[in-house]
C-alpha cells in the first residue's frame, strides 16, 4: 500500500471522525494489507485532524478478547477527548458507543522512543495517578455485512472513542488494584462484573506493554496524556435514555448517561 493510498484513507477516516459519522465497509484498495500499516495510517489520521493526542487506549490485551476482536494480538489507539465523570452524551451523535470498564493511567512523566525495553517498573515510576473509568468506544465502520478486516478498524485509531475518567486513586500502588471486583450497571440493573487480575493481570502490564510498542515504532507517550489500559467487563452496546455506571468499591466510581 503506497503512501498516498494510506493518505486517502486516512483522508476518509479523518472526516468520518470529524464529522462524527459511519460508513459501511470500505472500499477493498483502501484497506490496509497488515497492522504495521494500519498503525501508520492511524499516525496520518491523526496529522490530518490536527486535534491534540491527549491519550491512548488498549484493547485485546487478553486471548478471550482477542478472539471476540479477531486479532492475534493486543491492539491501541489515539484518543482525542477526555472529560472527567459524571459525562452525558446525545446518543445520536455518537458512532456505535460501546462503554467500557477500565483504568485510567495518567502520565506524569514522558516515555520517548528508545533502543532498551521499558519495564513495569519503569513505566509505573512515569505514572502520575491511576483512575477509576470509562471508555466510550467508537467505530467509523457500520457493524453490517460489509464490515471490513481489522487492518481498517486499527486504520479507525482501534475504536477510540472518548476516555471518562473519575478521582485519583489514593496512594494506588499500594491498593490490591488487581484484585479490586468492579462492576457496570444500566439504570441500576447489574451488567458485568470483573477484576483487573483477571482481565489484564494489573492495569500496568499493559501500560508497559504500549510504552513498548510505541517505542518501537518512534512514537513514544507524552507526560499528560490519558491511557485507557483495557476492559474489565467486556463489551455492551447502550440505548439512548440509559445511565452506566461503573463502580470501582473504594477506588470510586465513573458515570455516563446516553440522551
Amino acid at each position: 500500500m503506497d503512501i498516498s493510498t494510506q493518505r486517502e484513507l486516512a483522508r476518509v477516516l479523518a472526516s468520518l471522525r470529524r464529522d462524527g459519522r459511519q460508513q459501511s465497509g470500505l472500499d477493498p484498495r483502501l484497506v490496509p494489507p497488515d497492522s504495521a500499516t494500519a498503525y501508520r495510517v492511524a499516525g496520518l489520521v491523526a496529522e490530518e485532524l490536527g486535534w491534540p493526542v491527549l491519550g491512548w487506549k488498549i484493547a485485546a490485551f487478553k486471548e478471550e478478547m482477542q478472539r471476540a476482536l479477531r486479532t492475534d494480538a493486543p491492539i491501541y489507539g489515539r484518543t482525542f477527548a477526555v472529560t472527567a465523570t459524571p459525562a452525558s452524551f446525545v446518543h445520536a451523535k455518537l458512532v456505535s458507543p460501546i462503554p467500557e470498564v477500565e483504568y485510567q493511567a495518567k502520565l506524569g512523566a514522558d516515555l520517548p522512543p528508545r533502543q532498551k525495553t521499558y519495564t513495569v517498573e519503569e513505566v509505573t515510576d512515569a505514572v502520575a495517578s491511576l483512575h477509576p473509568g470509562l471508555e466510550l468506544a467508537e467505530c467509523r465502520f457500520i457493524h453490517d455485512a460489509a464490515f471490513p478486516p481489522l487492518p481498517a478498524v486499527l486504520a479507525d485509531g482501534a475504536g477510540a472513542g472518548t476516555i471518562v475518567f473519575g478521582p485519583a486513586i489514593t496512594d494506588w500502588k499500594s491498593c490490591d488494584i488487581a484484585g479490586q471486583e468492579v462492576t457496570l450497571s444500566s439504570d441500576g440493573r447489574l451488567r458485568r462484573k470483573g477484576t483487573a487480575g483477571q482481565a489484564l493481570d494489573h492495569p500496568l502490564v499493559p501500560l508497559a506493554w504500549l510504552a513498548n510498542e510505541l517505542s518501537r515504532t518512534g512514537v513514544g507517550m507524552k507526560a499528560g496524556q490519558m491511557v485507557s489500559t483495557g476492559t474489565l467487563t467486556g463489551m455492551l452496546a447502550p440505548r439512548p435514555g440509559e445511565t452506566y455506571v461503573a463502580d470501582f468499591g473504594p477506588f470510586g466510581s465513573v458515570s455516563v448517561s446516553f440522551t
